[in-house]
């Protein structure tokens, strides 16, 4: 069973979306977790976008990585420049993508601009999460 972590800095907006993603469309084949830098908590327009897609992620919580659950890993996917800096060596066995998506909760305009920030977010997630469902990574 292949094991996917997702990172980026506080597991509060793209890493909680690509677990959200990955667990509907990957299914129970796929051991899947995400993680941040630190743990920011979760963001509620990330809960809402993903609603409108029908998956529902608020009962995720925001957490820092867990190091045994890195270095047991398959594949390491970062979702921010930050995370993918920081984060901790992991072993040449363990697979590293990085999708270097904007970060929503800094997006700013009206109520609409900033959803619609999310939703862009979002939608690029969810394409690379479905790339993963064909790929051998």
């Amino acid at each position: 069973m292949p094991q996917v972590y997702f990172l980026c800095t506080g597991n509060a907006c793209r890493s909680q979306m690509a677990e959200g993603f990955a667990k509907k469309l990957l299914g129970s084949d796929w051991q899947i977790a995400s993680a941040g830098i630190e743990a920011h908590g979760l963001n509620l327009l990330a809960v809402q976008v993903m609603a409108e897609k029908g998956i529902d992620i608020s009962q995720q919580r925001s957490k820092v990585i867990d190091p045994d659950y890195l270095m047991h890993a398959d594949l390491v996917v970062t979702l921010c420049g930050d995370a993918r800096d920081r984060c901790p060596v992991t072993p040449p066995n363990v697979q590293h993508l990085h999708w270097p998506l904007p970060d929503p909760a800094n997006a700013t305009g009206s109520e609409v601009e900033v959803v619609q920030a999310f939703r862009e977010v979002r939608d690029k997630i969810e394409a690379e999460v479905r790339h993963l469902e064909t790929s051998a990574f």
